[in-house]
């Protein structure tokens, strides 16, 4: 049996990509999950998956993810007319044409215009009603894999990690907490006890990789990716620019952390520290970012069904050319190259 820890990237809807991962990893019967990082719609997936596993092992937290997913599709708030969805077949497609659609640059400029408070008593965070159903009896147990929830606090602009009895509805939607979309939540801060406001955790940990460095747990870390690192093209396009901002500020917590795990590693390997002083983590990556970079910020903020079912397949070919490739690496050797990531 290999175990393995797990982060997993928030980005909105398409985290669906994430699923199909998950879906198609739960497959393998000698791998084990120790530990899940999450933030965002990493967070949604990571719940998902540790209260469907203490429910019904492997299959329940697949059934889960499954339940998870249809209930984000459904959304009847932000969900796109099925004459779109007709009209424009892939994904990329209706990426564009939810871009440049009436309805989503007029709400796009909304929300530069307006604040989330302006809605008054009409505000509703629409995945409040999904995370409620949440079983957090499991999905705060001690049993399973251990979960980590990573949101931003606003008052400081630090990382939060949220764990054990301290995750709940309000620390997952911390954690998915756009600021420009949603107002921000207040939890107790899990470092001071008082109650304080966070935002999305994507800013300052996404997801964070340290809650990982215990020593109890394998040196494995597989990230899975939702956030393209590179675009061949510069943007031009007043959506193009703002997507790319987007995708390198939640990037930007990622890759610290990456940088600073290849240098304790050149620590490692050159001798300056002693083996076993610091934790040799082992870096793997999964992503697909030819997808990714057919997509945009709106498929992020739409679920739009054939596009979440087009990325939850992307997700599983992804894990399966990992597995099939990479499988006999874990708990043997890294294999994503930092050296030439920050090289």
């Amino acid at each position: 049996m290999v175990k393995i820890n797990l982060a997993l990237q928030g980005g909105g809807a398409h985290g669906a990509f994430t699923w199909g991962v998950l879906d198609r990893l739960l497959e393998e019967d000698d791998l084990e999950i120790a530990a899940i990082t999450g933030t965002s719609a990493g967070a949604l997936n990571g719940a998902a998956l540790k209260s469907g596993w203490l429910e019904n092992g492997r299959q329940g937290a697949r059934d889960n993810l499954e339940w998870l997913w249809a209930q984000v599709a459904r959304l009847d708030d932000l969900a796109v007319p099925k004459w779109m969805q007709a009209w424009l077949p892939t994904p990329a497609a209706i990426s564009t044409g939810l871009e440049f659609s009436p309805i989503y640059m007029l709400g796009d400029t909304l929300g530069r215009m307006m604040s989330p408070y302006a809605w008054g008593p009409l505000y509703e965070n629409p995945l409040e009603k999904i995370v409620d159903q949440f079983d957090f009896g499991r999905v705060c147990a001690m049993e399973g894999p251990r979960l980590y929830v990573c949101a931003t606090q606003v008052r400081d602009g630090k990382v939060r990690v949220f764990e054990g009895d301290a995750i709940s509805t309000q620390s997952i939607l911390a954690s998915a907490c756009l600021p420009t979309l949603f107002q921000a939540v207040e939890v107790e801060d899990p470092e001071t006890g008082n109650m304080e406001a966070f935002w999305d955790g994507g800013y300052t940990g996404n997801p964070a990789l340290f809650p990982l460095y215990d020593a109890e747990l394998p040196d494995d870390v597989v990230i899975v990716n939702i956030n393209p690192l590179e675009r061949d093209t510069v943007p031009v396009m007043p959506n193009e620019i703002q997507n790319r901002i987007n995708e390198i500020s939640f990037n930007s917590s990622l890759l610290r952390e990456l940088r600073a795990i290849e240098f304790v590693q050149r620590l490692i390997a050159d001798g300056k520290i002693q083996e076993g002083a610091m934790k040799n983590v082992r870096v793997h990556m999964i992503a697909d970012d030819d997808l990714m970079n057919d997509l945009s910020v709106a498929t992020k903020m739409i679920p739009v069904p054939s596009v979440i079912a087009e990325l939850k397949a992307a997700g599983r070919r992804a894990a399966g050319s990992f597995l099939a490739h990479h499988k006999d690496d874990l708990g043997q050797r890294q294999t994503v190259d930092l050296v030439r990531m920050f090289g």
